[in-house]
């Protein structure tokens, strides 16, 4: 796993090609980042479906619940499969702009 900490915002990196060992390490290491908005990265994992995306449905409630934002990064994803508590994204551009979204909410109080 590939940790990137820049301002607010953490970029998990998944390296290993296993989504769900980095599930795991993500969830065990959790407190470590729970003041971050956190994005994670899988687009190195070729094999990502939508069920191991919806794995993370409880860790990232569990995140949201402290106010930070969740976002999940994945290409070739049919994204009207995924619930819409999860909040997914293409692109780690896209995944920092969501974030951005999220903050100005935040300091509007929505």
């Amino acid at each position: 796993m590939k940790v990137v900490a820049k301002g607010h915002t953490t970029v998990l990196t998944a390296t290993q090609g296993d989504v769900d060992l980095f599930l795991n390490n993500v969830t065990n290491q959790h407190d470590s980042y729970k003041n971050q908005n956190l994005i994670l990265d899988l687009n190195h994992d070729k094999s990502t479906t939508i069920q191991s995306i919806k794995a993370f449905s409880d860790l990232s409630k569990l995140h949201c619940k402290g106010k930070k934002s969740f976002v999940i990064v994945v290409e070739n994803i049919d994204f009207n499969a995924l619930p819409k508590s999860l909040v997914v994204v293409p692109s780690v551009l896209e995944a920092h702009d969501i974030i951005d979204m999220d903050e100005i909410e935040r300091d509007l109080g929505f």
